[in-house]
């Protein structure tokens, strides 16, 4: 039986380890190819310590700051294409896509854990 610490916990875990796999997937892989691109995806963690810590990391505002970031993370991806598609060499459009896809998709999973922890645990 799960309790509401238990599930905070692994809501926070889930969403630490997203904003670490985006740094690492900025740092040592790259999203936007080669270049000084990828600054745009840092948006996202920005965003969501921001209401992060305007909330308390309570988990209402949890939810509010991972669903911001991973709206942050969709317009990053938006003005990535844009820039992949004025520059041929930079990265393929799919990938920053997917790229981008993948991980608003685990800042969505984060703000999901945490609303679990609001309903269940009241």
């Amino acid at each position: 039986m799960s309790t509401p610490r238990s599930r905070y916990l692994l809501a926070l875990g889930a969403s630490l380890g997203t904003v670490l796999f985006l740094l690492l997937g900025i740092g040592a892989l790259g999203i936007v190819g080669d270049g000084d691109r990828d600054w745009l995806y840092l948006a996202a963690p920005a965003v969501l310590l921001v209401v992060a810590v305007a909330t308390r990391f309570r988990p209402d505002g949890m939810v509010l700051a991972l669903g911001a970031a991973a709206a942050t993370t969709v317009v990053a991806g938006v003005v990535a294409v844009v820039l992949v598609a004025a520059d041929d060499t930079a990265a393929s459009i799919a990938d920053v896509i997917m790229l981008t896809a993948m991980y608003a998709g685990l800042f969505a999973v984060g703000a999901w854990l945490f609303s679990r922890v609001r309903v269940s645990g009241a």
